[in-house]
């Protein structure tokens, strides 16, 4: 068994080989090209019999070399920063730093500590495609809510009434009539009729005249103005923003039919999608985050650490103290905590959970965490045993009331 560690940079990788003894048997830089590759295997094979021989850490569980290494079977590992951080002070306490030492570092932290650490899961490629395209659905929605946010702050600063007519403006009405109109000036010119005919491009059928005629006075109401210069560049930032919105709006709806169809011809959709508030969107937020190896999380108690949900506890002396757990995947944590608020509008043993805890003192959010958690474990027992979500089993109506 050899132990390498990989310090990974954008152009160049540093690496360190050790043995089982802690003795340095190899240390080179390599390119990130597949020539670096090469090299870094060649160093492997002259040490190891076999890829399976080889621990590998890294800082990272993304990237191209990542996944060569895992297609070529060699055990790899993820390590937190702030894990090799903290290691690094047994070599130095000056608060030295190279690239080359952090390799060294990362080779000897799996020598002696790889049971506290946990190897990258052998996932499906098919999963593996479905947490990409549901992290880029929920970067472009982040996208879509900054947009919409600097819309209303610049909609306010001139142009009111478009607030008014429209409260939410990420809708595909708002963003055609202010592609049309994105001025006082231009939207107080709009016709009836014109207002009509934006409403059915936009994708409305059977316009009612009661909606036009809200619209067409909420943009001829007197307001304050701004100088016609300024009135006017402001529109101008308005059609930018709009264009943008659009853009994302039809990449969000792209991304989501894509997301559909990987989630929907995976194995475990179907039992996903039988538990409360999971969907296509956050069922593929979960299983792409979770994934599909069946050895990664040997309990439910594994798995709320990881998305979470499990706090965490400092005691001391005469001092014990429950704290949200900080250290978990952020993108996880967020797909359940409205996975939690979806459950409690779907599931009546989800909502009457939810109830209890609110009783007993807990604020909203602490209430969802604790709902949160106790669907990982019902998710996990489904996966498990390989078999649907079912209420009466999930919530029996014997539940203490503060469990």
């Amino acid at each position: 068994m050899v132990f390498c560690g990989i310090d990974w940079a954008e152009h160049h990788h540093d690496v360190a080989i050790v043995d089982t003894a802690g003795q340095v048997v190899a240390k080179r830089r390599i390119s990130d090209d597949i020539g670096g590759f090469t090299q870094l295997t060649e160093l492997l094979c002259a040490r190891a019999e076999r890829p399976a021989d080889v621990q590998v850490a890294l800082e990272t569980d993304r990237g191209l070399l990542v996944a060569a290494l895992r297609a070529a079977g060699y055990r790899v590992f993820a390590i937190n920063p702030k894990a090799v951080d903290r290691y690094r002070d047994r070599y130095a306490v000056s608060g030295g730093k190279s690239d080359a030492a952090d390799a060294l570092v990362l080779a000897n932290l799996l020598r002696t500590d790889a049971a506290r650490h946990r190897e990258l899961a052998n996932d499906s490629a098919q999963v593996g495609a479905i947490a990409v395209l549901a992290r880029a659905h929920q970067d472009a929605v982040r996208v879509r809510l900054r947009d919409t946010g600097r819309l209303r702050s610049l909609l306010r600063e001139f142009f009111p009434a478009a607030l008014t007519a429209f409260p939410n403006l990420a809708t595909k009405t708002a963003l055609t009539v202010l592609a049309a109109a994105p001025t006082p000036v231009a939207a107080g010119a709009l016709t009836p009729e014109q207002i009509r005919h934006l409403l059915r491009a936009a994708g409305r059928v059977g316009v009612r005249a009661s909606e036009v005629e809200r619209l067409h006075q909420a943009f001829t109401a007197e307001q304050l103005r701004q100088p016609a210069a300024v009135e006017q560049a402001m529109g101008v930032a308005v059609q930018a923003i709009v264009t943008t919105l659009t853009a994302t709006q039809t990449a969000i709806a792209d991304l989501e039919a894509a997301l559909a169809t990987r989630f929907d011809n995976h194995p475990d959709a179907e039992i996903l999608r039988s538990l409360p508030g999971l969907g296509v969107v956050l069922g593929g937020r979960v299983l792409g985050e979770f994934g599909d190896d069946p050895t990664r999380f040997l309990d439910a108690a594994s798995r709320r650490r990881y998305a979470g949900t499990a706090p965490v506890t400092r005691a001391s002396g005469k001092s014990r103290v429950v704290l949200l757990r900080r250290a978990r995947n952020q993108r996880l944590a967020d797909a359940c905590r409205w996975w939690a608020f979806n459950a409690i509008q779907h599931s009546p043993g989800a909502m009457a959970y939810y109830r209890r805890r609110r009783a007993a003192g807990d604020t909203h959010e602490a209430a969802l965490r604790r709902l949160g958690s106790k669907l990982v474990g019902q998710l996990h027992h489904c996966l498990e045993h390989r078999e649907p979500y079912r209420e009466d089993i999930a919530w029996p109506t014997s539940l203490p009331t503060a469990a």
